[in-house]
């Protein structure tokens, strides 16, 4: 009967301690998991500040000198081709030195056309007085003033062909003078600002001060992405690797691009912050017609990629090349060796197998080898 009351007691007993255990064990930690499983990795390099979308042409205008604008025929937003005014200065006094000059020119061409007729006539006199005094029906003198008249003449004329070419070249340089108050686009492209209105007054830029240009031109026909790289990742990208572009103007949407130009320098932007320009262009040229000049852009170069590899989540992976692997309610850890990665996967080179499930969510308290957990 003692023996049978000391079986029961202690029955009671591991009843009661096993109840007590299990009240005080600490509850499974939640979790967020993902699967080890076969796909791409791509190692990736990416702009450390924002890219901008710019335009392969794009000119600040202003006319070479100063004065009131009296014309201004294109507005923003126009489409305008190349040699098309956009602006032109008060310049009647100008138009009217180009008219003046035009006029010197025209009477000089006429001053040459008489002055060179007389050499005509008097180059005839003397070939007749040559001939008379063969036959010794002219003098010696009549000869000598023949020649020397169509000497004279002839000298004349020439003159006058060089008064011409100068008459000429002050036209040249009155409509040059005038042409400097006149506003041209230089290339095909549109209107995206103006600085004045009619009436206003445009002054040339001070040395070493640079002010708004009267006209902005863009040719946004051909458009291409410029983005810092740091110094550390620059080396490694060359022109011609393939990349892909993002912008916030388009958040759900990349743009496959290759990168076309890396900058031959280092641009120090700020104190210990240096970096390299890169230059990316979009590969879809019907993309292009959805961009605009100036929006924030961000560009990844792809260095390499792998096909067909084991992954995981790049959050999964700690520092020293571990990850935590939740086999059924435990986590344990393990270390892996890894291979190319991104800001999205990373390649699992040895370490897990296909199938293995791996703690994404590392930060969390209690997180740690030996804890119980359960996936959310």
């Amino acid at each position: 009967m003692t023996r049978k009351r000391i079986t029961i007691a202690t029955i009671v007993i591991a009843v009661l301690a096993g109840v007590g255990w299990c009240a005080t064990r600490p509850d499974p930690v939640s979790v967020t998991i993902a699967s080890v499983e076969v796909g791409l990795v791509e190692e990736t390099v990416a702009n450390t500040r924002a890219g901008t979308v710019d335009a392969c042409r794009r000119a600040g205008l202003a006319p070479q000198v100063g004065g009131q604008i009296a014309r201004l025929p294109v507005r923003e937003g126009d489409d305008v081709k190349a040699g098309q005014i956009l602006l032109e200065l008060w310049n009647e006094d100008l138009k009217a030195n180009v008219r003046l000059a035009d006029r010197d020119a025209a009477a000089a061409r006429d001053r040459t056309t008489e002055a060179c007729a007389r050499a005509d006539v008097a180059k005839k006199r003397a070939e007749r007085t040559a001939q008379l005094k063969a036959l010794e029906a002219a003098s010696q003198d009549e000869f000598d003033i023949a020649t020397g008249d169509a000497t004279a003449t002839a000298a004349a004329c020439e003159a006058t062909h060089a008064s011409v070419q100068a008459a000429d070249a002050g036209v040249a340089v009155a409509r040059a003078t005038l042409e400097r108050t006149v506003l041209r686009a230089p290339f095909d492209g549109t209107v995206a600002e103006i600085n004045g209105e009619l009436g206003e007054f445009l002054t040339p830029s001070p040395v070493g001060i640079p002010t708004p240009p009267a006209v902005d031109l863009i040719d946004s026909s051909c458009l291409f992405i410029k983005a810092p790289i740091d110094e550390v990742d620059a080396p490694a990208i060359r022109a011609g690797m393939p990349a892909r572009v993002s912008m916030d103007a388009f958040p759900d949407r990349t743009f496959p691009a290759t990168v076309s130009r890396v900058a031959p320098y280092v641009l120090d932007v700020e104190r210990q912050a240096r970096t390299v320009d890169i230059e990316a262009e979009i590969d879809d040229p019907e993309a292009l017609a959805a961009l605009l000049p100036g929006y924030s852009a961000d560009v990844e170069v792809i260095l390499a990629n792998r096909e067909d590899v084991l992954r995981v989540p790049s959050q999964a992976v700690l520092e020293g090349d571990h990850v935590l692997v939740l086999i059924d309610d435990r986590i344990e850890e393990r270390i892996i060796e890894i291979g190319v990665s991104n800001w999205q996967h990373t390649e699992v080179v040895s370490g897990l197998e296909e199938g293995d499930v791996v703690v994404v969510s590392v930060d969390r308290d209690g997180v740690e080898p030996g804890a119980r957990a359960k996936a959310e």
